[in-house]
């Protein structure tokens, strides 16, 4: 990138192929939001670190017979995969001080599902993760544990859930709403209480392929037969106000109690004005 007189930017991109790595069908590839590796991953069992000029950092071997779903984390440290066992293997990206690569280590693994697992996400932070499952139920970890000391992730909820083969979960950035597909469905829960709350049912006429919130918790966005869908996240509304009310509750600081009230305020103004314009 160049930075012009006016102090906008220009660039140019040049085209270039990475070499084939894979043996099976890649079906996931992430950027670390860091820069400093792209992860692609296929549908056996290999996951290959890249730099971003096409060499080959690491390859992990995910011994999960197959992979069903694989990422980056938000924070850019993680990479984790999901498949045909009951877990989600999760591995750090080490990188030394001066920015060169040291080495792929395993972190740390969720266990507790008695199937295979269909799909998993983070919050923005790295600091949760959900898991969707063939055993018919959605969960919620905290996963902000000191790992290099053996320190496990704890498991905060199990929820049953509608699932099918391929089924996608979500959750959002502020970890407040967990989204599930099945099939062409999608159903949206209060990630704190565990309630289900909203259905979105024939939501594309085959099945959902990836489900994903964006960055501000305002919407939900879901794939599927060559289109996009963007819908309003009317969950994650009522949680922040149910959340705001709680911190009201115990504020004892007249200015926090004024700045509560007034984004309460705000949130219930913006969630009827999404309702109101549902109805009409």
């Amino acid at each position: 990138m160049v930075k012009k007189d006016d102090g906008t930017f220009n660039f140019k991109a040049a085209p270039g192929d990475f070499p084939q790595k894979h043996k099976g069908v890649i079906i996931n590839i992430g950027i670390a939001e860091t820069g400093k590796f792209i992860m692609s991953a296929s549908v056996d069992t290999t996951i290959v670190i890249w730099d971003l000029k096409g060499e080959v950092l690491a390859t992990i071997n995910t011994n999960q017979m197959t992979n069903s779903h694989a990422a980056v984390s938000p924070c850019g440290r993680f990479v984790a995969s999901c498949g045909f066992t009951p877990d989600v293997k999760v591995w750090e990206v080490c990188f030394g001080k001066s920015g060169e690569f040291r080495e792929v280590a395993r972190a740390f693994d969720l266990k507790g599902h008695s199937a295979g697992v269909y799909s998993f996400d983070f919050s923005n932070d790295s600091r949760r993760m959900v898991t969707v499952s063939k055993d018919g139920t959605w969960k919620l970890w905290d996963t902000d544990v000191e790992y290099k000391k053996k320190q496990d992730p704890y498991l905060l909820r199990t929820v049953p859930c509608k699932v099918s083969e391929g089924s996608r979960i979500a959750l959002s950035p502020d970890g407040r709403v967990v989204a599930i597909s099945n099939v062409c469905d999608i159903a949206m829960y209060n990630a704190t209480t565990g309630e289900l709350e909203e259905e979105f049912h024939s939501v594309h006429n085959g099945e959902i392929t990836d489900l994903k919130f964006d960055i501000n918790n305002r919407f939900l966005l879901s794939t599927g037969d060559r289109v996009i869908r963007v819908f309003h996240n009317v969950t994650g509304y009522r949680a922040a106000i149910q959340d705001m009310q709680t911190m009201l509750k115990k504020a004892s600081n007249d200015g926090v109690r004024q700045r509560l009230r007034q984004q309460i305020t705000d949130a219930q103004s913006a969630l009827d004005t999404v309702l109101n314009a549902a109805k009409n």
